[in-house]
């Protein structure tokens, strides 16, 4: 595990996660247990990656200014600090020669983390949020759709079975060249091997008794259905959302039917058609599952690297 050079016993730890779409990074004070600082920029890194199996330059550019804005924003100096990048880092070819130019340019030193460990940090993440909110976390599913995987951890009886996807809202969005109606003809393939895993997993552990959900699309529809936007987005009131199967229809049909300025003032820009693919991709899920509402949590991969440092 490579990070940068610390304190031994370092007052904060900061988590950052590279994502498929977006690059997020937290900071925690270990001494008082709370998150201190979070930065969020949208990067799109595995824009282009369907069709050429690289990470473009363009998207290089963008995750080289989001660190150092997310430097300035937050601090790094003196924070014990560990750096991951999953899914389109995963698939693409060209990810050592990207990684040995961010660690050049930005002092950053990413790892490619697979996709059990990606799915352990983010139910560390999950879990502690689930105390604070006092919720049960006993029974559950918790599902993360993220740009270009989605991860579905089964939690029943102290036993935990988790696998990954290769199905997200960027890959599937580019694939489907942002058709919508291509999108949903995508998804009854797509969604077979998920369907497949459920079953298996229901068969082995039980079925869980709630459906959690994590990652961009579910806590945008959070947020809007708390009337926020991006700008004005408050991770501690959406923690604890209850979202219904049947209202995602209605959501979507909202933000269609929003201007294109009104779209990037609501999800943020560049993220209108890959939250529509979302929500397709969130209701296909459900329905999988066969539940009909679940717990919406912001908390994800990044707090779970943050915490993770601050108990070590």
């Amino acid at each position: 595990m490579q990070r940068e050079r610390s304190p031994q016993h370092p007052k904060f730890s900061i988590g950052i996660d590279l994502g498929s779409n977006t690059l997020r990074a937290v900071k925690r004070d270990c001494v008082g247990g709370v998150f201190v600082a979070e930065y969020e920029r949208i990067v799109r890194t595995a824009d282009g990656l369907t069709e050429t199996g690289r990470i473009a330059p363009e998207a290089l550019e963008r995750i080289v200014a989001a660190l150092e804005e997310a430097r300035k924003q937050i601090g790094f100096d003196g924070a014990l600090l560990r750096a991951v990048t999953t899914e389109a880092m995963r698939r693409a070819e060209n990810a050592t020669e990207v990684l040995k130019t961010i660690r050049e340019r930005t002092g950053v030193v990413f790892e490619i983390i697979e996709a059990d460990e990606e799915a352990r940090l983010t139910l560390t993440a999950v879990r502690y949020r689930l105390q604070l909110l006092k919720e049960p976390e006993d029974s559950f599913v918790l599902v993360d759709i993220g740009g270009g995987s989605t991860e579905l951890i089964f939690v029943v009886g102290g036993r935990t079975l988790a696998r990954s996807f290769p199905l997200g809202i960027v890959t599937l969005s580019q694939e489907a060249q942002g058709d919508l109606v291509r999108v949903e003809s995508l998804l009854e393939i797509r969604l077979k091997p998920l369907e497949e895993f459920i079953m298996e997993a229901v068969e082995v552990m039980g079925r869980p008794k709630r459906f959690i959900a994590t990652a961009g699309t579910p806590t945008t529809i959070a947020a809007m259905k708390h009337g926020m936007d991006y700008r004005s987005y408050d991770a501690a009131r959406i923690n604890g959302t209850q979202l219904d199967r049947g209202e995602l229809r209605g959501w979507l049909a909202k933000l269609l039917a929003m201007s294109p300025r009104e779209r990037e003032r609501t999800v943020g820009v560049g993220r209108d058609d890959l939250i529509a693919a979302g929500i397709l991709i969130f209701e296909g899920i459900f329905r999988v599952l066969d539940f009909e509402e679940c717990l919406v949590i912001d908390d994800g991969l990044r707090e779970g690297v943050a915490l993770e440092l601050c108990r070590s």
